[in-house]
């Protein structure tokens, strides 16, 4: 199944919805992390302040070369969100970002609600958006 990948930013919350589905080839990846840089910047919260929600249900098994991207992706020191919320199906998908989320705050849910409630739930944004550039 072919790469597909949307990105929906709720600014008041300083969230960022994503959801993924398909197979990711490295350029696929690059795709997606240029779009994401892109929606990140548009979020305007202060570096890492930021929360992810990222829906995998639709997601194919991965090769071994775009887990560890994803995982390089996840671990980058410059776009880690202050918490990240998976929404996974029962396959090996699931297996493989937890593999790729290792050592992150992150938690795993079957419903994008109970992801969604634990997202919100942690401290609140400060009052002041960062604004890039």
């Amino acid at each position: 199944m072919e790469a597909t990948f949307s990105i929906v930013n709720d600014v008041p919350h300083g969230l960022m919805r994503i959801t993924m589905a398909g197979f990711f080839a490295p350029a696929d990846i690059a795709r997606f992390v240029a779009a994401r840089d892109r929606e990140l910047a548009a979020l305007r919260t202060r570096p890492n302040e930021h929360l992810t929600l990222v829906d995998i249900r639709a997601m194919d098994i991965q090769a071994a070369q775009s887990v560890a991207a994803f995982g390089q992706l996840l671990a980058d020191p410059r776009t880690v969100s202050r918490r990240i919320a998976f929404v996974i199906g029962r396959s090996l998908a699931a297996m493989q970002i937890r593999r790729a989320a290792q050592g992150r705050d992150s938690r795993y849910f079957d419903d994008i609600a109970d992801a969604e409630d634990w997202l919100l739930a942690a401290q609140p944004l400060r009052q002041t958006a960062y604004r890039a550039g």
